[in-house]
């Protein structure tokens, strides 16, 4: 397999993929970031890289592509992280796809589903919903950000939120991380 992409960490353009390249890139991402619980979350739920094969279904019918399960969280199977070069990828090779190998778990799912960097991808999963890294801001007309609160759990951020947006029905109020890492656009 080979690959060409426009991601800011690293890619070597036509290099064979396998689990020792793919882990390389996993870890120099892993090294910007700015978040030692967040480190530690990846580290015990990364798994051997592996390959499987996915529907793409937006191609012919029972079009397939290998795609490499790189991080599986077991509370949530619909949320494991893979790498592919094909489909959405190369330009966006990091997807949110489901480990399981039944039909309903076959697909590589939509263009929403799929990142630029493995940290984009993890901080759109499950796996990173179980930190308590989350945040109310609040968007001002002029498109700032302003921050409600302190660092959070992802569920009873969500619930302020959505008092938030009942008692201010014009406001713009969102949950977000300040967790930096390089290629992130927050860093």
């Amino acid at each position: 397999m080979t690959l060409v992409s426009l991601n800011p960490i690293d890619y070597t353009p036509n290099m064979a993929i396998d689990a020792h390249y793919l882990r390389n890139l996993i870890q120099d991402e892993v090294t910007t970031l700015s978040d030692a619980r967040v480190v530690t979350q990846i580290k015990k739920l990364l798994v051997e890289p592996r390959v499987v094969l996915r529907n793409w279904d937006y191609g012919e019918p029972g079009q397939q592509y290998p795609c490499w399960i790189v991080l599986d969280d077991p509370a949530h199977p619909y949320s494991a992280i893979a790498f592919c070069e094909y489909g959405f990828g190369p330009t966006i090779p990091w997807g949110l796809v489901s480990s399981g190998d039944t039909v309903g778990d076959m697909s590589m799912g939509m263009d929403s589903e799929w990142f630029l960097t493995f940290l984009d991808a993890y901080f759109a999963s499950w796996a990173a919903t179980q930190l308590p890294i989350w945040k109310i801001l609040k968007e001002e007309p002029d498109r700032t950000l302003i921050p409600l609160s302190e660092e959070g759990a992802w569920d009873s951020t969500w619930d302020r939120i959505k008092e938030l947006r009942n008692s201010d029905p014009s406001g713009r109020y969102h949950c977000r991380h300040d967790v930096t890492y390089r290629g992130s656009g927050y860093d």
